[in-house]
């Protein structure tokens, strides 16, 4: 690649924020209201960084009084996030509405098909008693392991059982937790085609690229603002955007078992600031000693993260694709 930057932690940098928020702020504007044709726009919060960066920019470009944060708990959702989730609304002056989705995933049998697989694993568990979590091992980032999946429950004195997770259970747990995402997917497109508005999407490039979101779920949306932006840009935007501290600051979390978790620990296994440094140059083709040198890690070790990048975005290609047609 001709006239390629040396590779350096500060590589993903915005250097002009404020012409990239305008950027945002333009597309949001004209992909709504002149290409979907929608009059203003319906977002989900939960108090993390890239729903609020993404509100943000989407008040900007369509008006506050022409956009809809929608909360959208369940019964094992932290309670921190819907009181961030309302400041952050607060602060920009945008409608808030609560979507309480507990009964719905009960109707689904969500928690009850999670707690069975859980069950077969752990069979001490009982959900009045534990709270439960699904990991992913960083032991193999650095070698040529494949991932493994644990399970841990955790009772009231913090004391905590983990277990290998086995295939089927894994596939069951999860099959059952994405209900969440498809049911909050459908209260947004409710409350946007009652008002005519586009669903906006808040995945991040990681989120994306690598596959961490649910197929016809939090990657089902009209339009997706902050998709081309590295964990640390949307950081960047959310200083200048003047996100709450608060937010800022919290640990990123998937939200989405009972017990805490961070995405880290869920999906990503490394801190965001590493992963967007190494997948920049795994995706343009940075030569691994120049980059190992960067990171403190030798060039074998970069050739395996490498690796692992690439089998992420094989088993995810189907989260991807769109639906076939013949």
């Amino acid at each position: 690649m001709k006239n390629k930057r040396p590779f350096s932690k500060d590589i993903l940098i915005i250097e002009d924020i404020g012409a990239e928020c305008e950027r945002i702020v333009t597309g949001i504007r004209e992909n709504v209201l002149h290409r979907l044709h929608r009059i203003g726009g319906v977002i989900g919060i939960s108090g993390g960084i890239d729903s609020s960066v993404s509100m943000a920019l989407a008040a900007k470009a369509l008006g506050t009084e022409n956009l809809l944060g929608i909360m959208l708990p369940e019964q094992d959702s932290s309670g921190d996030s819907a009181r961030f989730a309302q400041k952050l609304a607060d602060k920009f002056g945008v409608k808030a509405i609560t979507e309480n989705i507990t009964g719905a995933l009960k109707g689904f049998g969500c928690y009850i098909r999670r707690d069975e697989a859980v069950k077969k694993v752990l069979p001490e568990y009982d959900p009045d008693h534990y709270k439960m979590k699904i990991g992913i091992s960083n032991s193999g980032l650095y070698t040529n392991l494949p991932p493994l999946f644990s399970l841990t429950i955790v009772d009231s004195k913090s004391n905590q059982q983990s277990k290998r997770l086995p295939p089927n259970e894994l596939r069951q747990i999860e099959a059952a937790s994405n209900f969440k995402q498809r049911c909050r997917m459908s209260m947004l497109y409710y409350h946007a085609e009652r008002l005519h508005y586009a669903v906006i999407g808040t995945p991040n490039k990681h989120e994306i690229e690598q596959g961490f979101f649910v197929k016809n779920g939090d990657g089902g949306s009209d339009i997706m603002p902050i998709a081309h932006l590295y964990k640390t840009q949307v950081y960047q935007l959310a200083h200048y955007l003047g996100i709450p501290n608060e937010i800022i600051e919290r640990t990123p979390t998937s939200d989405t078992y009972s017990a805490e978790q961070t995405q880290e620990e869920f999906f990503f296994q490394l801190p965001f600031q590493q992963m967007d440094l190494l997948w920049y140059a795994f995706k343009n083709g940075y030569d691994p000693q120049e980059v190992g040198i960067v990171m403190d890690r030798t060039a074998d070790e970069i050739e395996k993260v490498f690796g692992g990048f690439e089998r992420k975005i094989k088993t995810t290609e189907y989260l991807r694709m769109p639906p076939l047609s013949f």
